[in-house]
C-alpha cells in the first residue's frame, strides 16, 4: 500500500531552500519516492489551514517513507529545509479500499 509524505513550508531563505529543491528529486527517487505536489496553487476549503507551500510525495510503502526520511542520504538535505524555513511533517499509509 502507498504511503504519503505530506510537508507543509514556509520559506524564509529562498536562496537556501532553491539549492534544497535541487537535490531533493533524486533523493526521493533513490528510495522509491515520487513528488504528487510540489508547490502550486493551494486555496483553503475548511478550518483555516493557509499554507504558503504544500509538497505530496508518494512511496510504494509505508517501510519505504520511513528510510527515506531517516536515512543518512537525506540528513543533510533536510538540514537545509529546516534552515531555509519553517515546516510541519506527516507521514501516513495510503487507503486500501
Amino acid at each position: 500500500m502507498a504511503a504519503y509524505i505530506i510537508v507543509e513550508v514556509e520559506t524564509t531563505d529562498e536562496a537556501l531552500m532553491a539549492e534544497y529543491r535541487k537535490y531533493t528529486p533524486e533523493a526521493v527517487a533513490k528510495f522509491g519516492g515520487k513528488f504528487i505536489v510540489r508547490g502550486g496553487t493551494c486555496r483553503t476549503l475548511e478550518g483555516g489551514w493557509t499554507p504558503s507551500r504544500v509538497v505530496v510525495l508518494e512511496f510504494p510503502t509505508f517501510a519505504q517513507a520511513e528510510e527515506f526520511y531517516d536515512s543518512e542520504h537525506y540528513k543533510p538535505i533536510l538540514a537545509m529545509r529546516l534552515k531555509a524555513g519553517k515546516s510541519k511533517a506527516i507521514l501516513v499509509d495510503g487507503y486500501n479500499g
